[in-house]
């Protein structure tokens, strides 16, 4: 209890969180470092798995490359990429590693929501004249959905997490905060950055969450189709895709 109560201290020193070490500092610059490796994991990832889960051919081979590379330690590949001449090029290093380590659970997510999307549904789809633009945009990938946003989340926080080994090959981030502790033998300090990471990867994970299930494509269609009849997806064949929890194609009248 001791550890935290000083801790809690350092954390309310207003000093500690001004100027270009200070907390708001380090906060901002390790938001930009994660969402910049989000943005380039998710850009990678999912225009793969979202492609092969819809033709249905070649996803195992990349599912399994993505995990084996799970093996490898993100801090290893940090190391090694700073020991090449792309250490030179500042969080360069960094940003290579939190993106590898962030497309595997994007990929594996992202393939295996599209392959799970039931088959049968996906037939009467195409029975009724989709193409497979349409089927890809108003069927599987609502329906897949869920499961992509899992992987996002799963993604999102490990790699805010794992940001603070940016410190670690000289970058910035809250990670120096922590790393700052250690040179001066600030306990308080190191137990204070390691809480800050927490708190944050735990806001992160929660806005997810909320925008998660606010773009959720099925639990918006399934708010608009019980407001009122005809406000189903209606395709270009005439007839309308249901995709709420009991997923259905079915005529409709024309």
């Amino acid at each position: 209890m001791g550890a935290l109560a000083d801790a809690w201290a350092w954390l309310t020193t207003g000093a500690n969180w001004a100027g270009q070490n200070g907390v708001w500092n380090r906060l901002g610059e390790h938001l930009y470092l994660s969402a910049v490796c989000l943005a380039l994991a998710c850009a990678i990832a999912l225009p793969v798995a979202l492609y092969l889960g819809h033709i249905g051919r070649g996803g195992a081979l990349a599912v399994n490359l993505s995990n084996g590379g799970r093996a490898v330690p993100t801090l290893a590949v940090l190391v090694l990429l700073t020991l090449t001449p792309l250490g030179k090029h500042g969080d360069l290093p960094t940003i290579i590693a939190l993106v590898l380590f962030a497309v595997p659970p994007l990929l594996t997510n992202a393939y295996i929501g599209m392959r799970e999307v039931d088959a049968a549904v996906v037939e009467a789809a195409r029975g009724m004249g989709m193409s497979g633009r349409q089927l890809f945009g108003r069927v599987e990938l609502p329906l897949a959905y869920p499961l992509i946003a899992t992987g996002l989340r799963s993604a999102g926080v490990q790699v805010v997490a794992t940001a603070t080994l940016a410190a670690m090959a000289g970058g910035g981030g809250l990670g120096r905060v922590i790393t700052a502790g250690f040179n001066t033998y600030n306990t308080p300090q190191v137990v204070a950055g390691a809480v800050l990471v927490a708190a944050l990867a735990l806001l992160v994970e929660g806005v997810l969450v909320a925008a998660g299930r606010l773009l959720d494509p099925v639990r918006r269609r399934t708010v608009a189709t019980s407001a009122g009849p005809g406000t189903g997806l209606r395709t270009g064949a005439g007839a309308e895709v249901r995709t709420g929890a009991e997923a259905a194609v079915e005529p409709k009248a024309v």
